[in-house]
């Protein structure tokens, strides 16, 4: 051994320490991957760096633990598809109340979508998300297998509820300039709270709640067997939970998740909480 030794120009000693270091950072390496397969459980397709977030004893900075995850097998794959859920309404001339405009604090303004959800089967379902820009909290969503105008409603119903919205607050509505948005109803109902209504143009120009139509459907709905309305029902309320009170958030402080920065945001002065600008996508 002695001879062996030499050749590696190490000790005894040497090598012992050599060898136990790397067992060490293997079994960190066993630690990190082995939190990974949990997250993924509950995240499917959550990123590694959102995951590093939620790893708990890891000795690895970000990067590095990113490294690792990449070459275990942890790169994800996204999907793209073209089915068109905006039938736009070009009577419809509400303004664009948000570019450029500076948040203080949650129930100041809405955004609001329609997206698809193709299961399995081809069926092809749809899902309305309302969505607190300044906290990136879902507050409310509806899924079914139309696009009427009656599901924006009760949807739009359940945020207002939840969120205890009353003529003095202040809030402002955004949306495309949708079929459903523009539905008498759904109006009325807006006005009846003094909700005041903004519309976009362009579909990018609501660009929060279509980020999180992209991220509820590629990290969570479509790694999970759905075949029928009820499946897809309890796949995204489970999603929801999961976004809402789980999954960080970049946007957000020390990369809080929604939930989380609400509950801080409650426990604060008003005069202490970040102020988040909207935006400005006016083209030059």
């Amino acid at each position: 051994m002695t001879h062996v030794y030499s050749i590696a120009h190490s000790s005894r000693q040497g090598l012992h320490q050599f060898l136990s270091r790397q067992s060490s950072k293997d079994s960190q390496v066993d630690q990190a991957i082995g939190q990974a397969m949990a997250i993924r459980k509950r995240h499917p397709t959550m990123g590694c760096r959102a995951m590093y977030d939620l790893m708990q004893e890891v000795d690895f900075g970000r990067d590095v633990c990113e490294r690792i995850l990449l070459k275990n097998g942890f790169r994800l794959k996204r999907r793209k598809s073209p089915i068109k859920t905006t039938i736009s309404n070009p009577s419809l001339r509400y303004p664009d109340l948000i570019k450029g405009l500076i948040l203080t604090g949650i129930n100041q303004v809405w955004q609001t979508d329609i997206t698809y959800f193709l299961a399995p089967n081809c069926k092809v379902f749809f899902i309305v998300f309302i969505v607190d820009v300044y906290s990136r909290k879902i507050i409310a969503w509806a899924a079914n297998d139309h696009m009427q105008a009656e599901a924006n409603i009760t949807c739009l119903q359940h945020a207002i509820t939840s969120r205890n919205i009353t003529s003095d607050t202040k809030l402002i509505h955004h949306s495309d300039r949708g079929s459903q948005y523009g539905d008498k109803e759904y109006i009325a109902l807006l006005k009846s709270h003094r909700i005041r209504i903004s519309m976009c143009k362009e579909a990018w120009q609501n660009a929060y709640t279509e980020r999180i139509n992209g991220t509820l459907k590629n990290a969570y709905l479509y790694s999970w067997d759905i075949e029928g309305l009820s499946d897809l029902r309890r796949a995204v309320r489970k999603a929801v939970h999961a976004y809402n009170s789980e999954k960080p958030h970049r946007s957000l402080p020390t990369r809080m998740n929604p939930m989380a920065f609400e509950i801080h945001l409650a426990s604060t002065k008003k005069n202490t909480h970040p102020a988040v600008k909207i935006f400005n996508y006016e083209k030059k």
